[in-house]
């Protein structure tokens, strides 16, 4: 298994084919990996504020942005998964500021449904959850490869099980036996 920084090199590469060479083919590749991740992100924050049939139009307006916005992306200053998650955060906010000028009530915004900013404004959160990332990356390579395998489809590349099991023609319950050891491995890992 490759380690997420050289997966998100990948995706740094493509995005910077996109804003230098306007590669649709690179684009296909950055949007089949991000929108079903804006889209679950969405659905885990989702309230009255943004149901879930806003869900397309925000993966919609993020892609947009970041079909234009690319020739500004520099690897430099953040990774591709950072750079286009900001750009997620900020049509969030957008689309609530519409739907609030849409609105007659007070309150139907929560404050969590923006944009948890912890992290940035708190350094001592931001090296924990680095620390994090690097004990989850080290802990996935602990793993027997073919749990690993399955988890990286899982859950970097936002597959559902039953994808997974087409994709390596596994059985269902297979694929689901796998996630849960490794699951259960890392959490053993982690829990101590």
């Amino acid at each position: 298994m490759r380690a997420p920084k050289d997966c998100e090199d990948d995706w740094s590469a493509l995005l910077m084919q996109v804003g230098t060479q306007r590669d649709r083919q690179a684009f296909e590749r950055v949007f089949r990996r991000f929108a079903p991740l804006i889209k679950g992100f969405h659905h885990s924050r989702s309230t009255q504020a943004l149901n879930s049939e806003t869900a397309d139009e925000l993966v919609q307006e993020v892609m947009l942005k970041v079909w234009h916005k690319a020739p500004s992306f520099d690897r430099g200053k953040a990774s591709a998964s950072t750079w286009i998650y900001s750009i997620m955060r900020n049509c969030r906010i957008d689309m609530l500021r519409r739907n609030q000028r849409h609105r007659h009530r007070d309150g139907d915004i929560d404050v969590a449904d923006i944009w948890d900013e912890t992290l940035e404004s708190q350094p001592l959160l931001f090296l924990q959850q680095k620390r994090n990332e690097r004990d989850i990356a080290d802990g996935l390579r602990a793993l027997p490869a073919e749990q690993s395998h399955i988890l990286e489809k899982a859950y970097m590349e936002g597959k559902s099980h039953s994808e997974i099991s087409e994709e390596l023609r596994l059985p269902l319950g297979t694929v689901k036996s796998r996630v849960r050891l490794a699951m259960k491995k890392l959490q053993a890992r982690f829990v101590r």
